[in-house]
Order: structure tokens, then sequence, then C-alpha cells
């Protein structure tokens, strides 16, 4: 294979999109045999973040989604990079673990060779850079919020790497519910508990308001001397109970028809297996 060129030359600079020309020939391929491609399926979260007069708070809701099925009621959203500065992430639960856990991990070696706590601008700059590389393949949509020796920041990362710096934010699915309610009671310099009272209201718009969204708040509060993380801040899809009994006697309901068919089988082989209960 390598007697005509050089090794090194087979190895090309830049971005490579060879699945993405394969992903292409193969939804050929299917169509001409008369299937159908796999549709993406749509994910949904609520994350939100502000900034208030001691520091950040963040907060997510709890329900993970596969399409239009809720796979886990108890999600947990809001992910550790350094003691002082946490990640929400919105999308692919895949994604987001992974890609936060290395960033975790590149995060923590940069500290130790620098002999100093991370900046918030630091994680940004890292998380946008790795994004960028796949132009948005990578689904994940990250909130970043921290203190650090330069104040309070919280940023947005999308997709595709590009970033936003704010005082208040909201990501996902449920994002523009929370948006109004944010936009609508936001204020410099909360004190925080009306902060936290705020951004508890925003994700509570994402929930009633959204499909892909539900169950729990999660709510992280950081400030220069503490790091508070209250898991089931708030509950709100709470089941109730039943006040009736949906029991009914048979007959309650007239038949109109009733139709028997009898199938005809044949006993084709039959084993009998004993269990070992040793």
């Amino acid at each position: 294979m390598f007697k005509d060129k050089p090794f090194l030359s087979l190895l090309k600079g830049g971005f490579s999109f060879d699945n993405c020309s394969r992903n292409t020939a193969l939804e050929g391929d299917l169509q001409q045999v008369g299937f159908k491609a796999p549709k993406p399926k749509k994910t949904g979260t609520t994350i939100a973040g502000i900034i208030f007069k001691d520091g950040v708070i963040l907060a997510s809701d709890t329900r993970a989604t596969n399409d239009m099925v809720v796979a886990n009621k108890d999600c947990i959203k809001i992910h550790h990079i350094s003691p002082k500065i946490y990640c929400c992430g919105a999308g692919v639960a895949a994604d987001c673990k992974v890609t936060l856990q290395l960033v975790m991990s590149n995060i923590e070696l940069h500290s130790l060779s620098t002999g100093r706590p991370p900046r918030v601008v630091t994680v940004n700059r890292k998380l946008k850079q790795m994004l960028f590389r796949y132009h948005g393949h990578m689904g994940l949509s990250v909130i970043i919020g921290g203190v650090d020796c330069t104040g309070s920041h919280l940023y947005t990362v999308y997709p595709h790497g590009s970033t936003d710096v704010l005082p208040y934010a909201s990501m996902g699915s449920g994002s523009e519910a929370a948006m109004a309610i944010l936009e609508d009671r936001f204020k410099p310099n909360m004190e925080e508990e009306e902060a936290k009272q705020l951004i508890r209201d925003a994700i509570t718009a994402g929930i009633f308001c959204d499909l892909g969204s539900g169950s729990n708040v999660d709510l992280l509060v950081i400030t220069k001397d503490r790091t508070e993380y209250f898991r089931t801040f708030d509950s709100l899809n709470k089941k109730g109970d039943k006040k009736g009994v949906y029991k009914y006697k048979q007959g309650t309901t007239a038949v109109l028809t009733e139709s028997v068919t009898l199938l005809q089988t044949d006993l084709v082989e039959e084993v009998i297996q004993r269990m070992d209960t040793e």
C-alpha cells in the first residue's frame, strides 16, 4: 500500500469528514432498496445560569429523553470541572458526559502545570476549541459558570464552538420559556435568595412549557467562599394520590360483537430441560 508514496504523504492535515461521506452513501443505498434512513432524535433540556451579587448560580431540570420516551427522571446535568467552576450540559447525554470529563482532566493538568487555580475563561477556551474541531457534530450546548481571581463569570458555548459572555443565560429546548422569566425579572447585584428563586422559576417555566424537560430542579451556588449543590432543590412533577376507585364491574360496558377464531397448530418438537438447582 505504501510502496508508491511515503506514509507521511498519506496523512492529510485539517478536518476529516469521511464519516459524513459514508453516511450520505449509506442513505442513498438504503433509499434504492426501499428503506428510509433513521431520523435524528430530538433532545430536551432546560438549563440556566445567572450572576448575582456574590457569585454564580447554575440550575437545570432532571429529565433525560430518548425522542418521545422519558429515559431518566432524575438525571444529573450539572458537571464538575474544578472546585469553583461547573458546567450545565444540554444535548446528547453521552457527548456531554465524555466531553466535559475530558475538559475536566485537561483543566486539572493545566492547573497542576501552572500551580494556580484555573480561570473560567480557560475552561471556555478549551471547550470552544474542542467543539470547533468537530464542526457541530458533537451534540452538546454548555453553560459555564464559576468564580476565580478575576470575579464571577458566565459563558455559553454552542455546538459549533461559538460563545457568549452574559450576566444570565438559558439553553436547551426549554430555553425560550426560561429566558422569558430571566429577561423579565433579572436585576444586577441580586441577593442570593432572590437569585435562587428567579432561576428556580426560570427552570420551572421550561419544565411546564417543554415536553423534553421535566421532573425536578437542581441548583448550584458558587461563591468565593463556598460551593453548595442543592440536589432536588424543588420537585415539581410529584405523583398525586388516586382520589377514586377505577375498577368497573364486568358488564359495565356492553359487548357489541364477539368473534372466536380457532387456530390449528402442530407440535413439531418438544424438549424438556431439567433446571440445575445445586
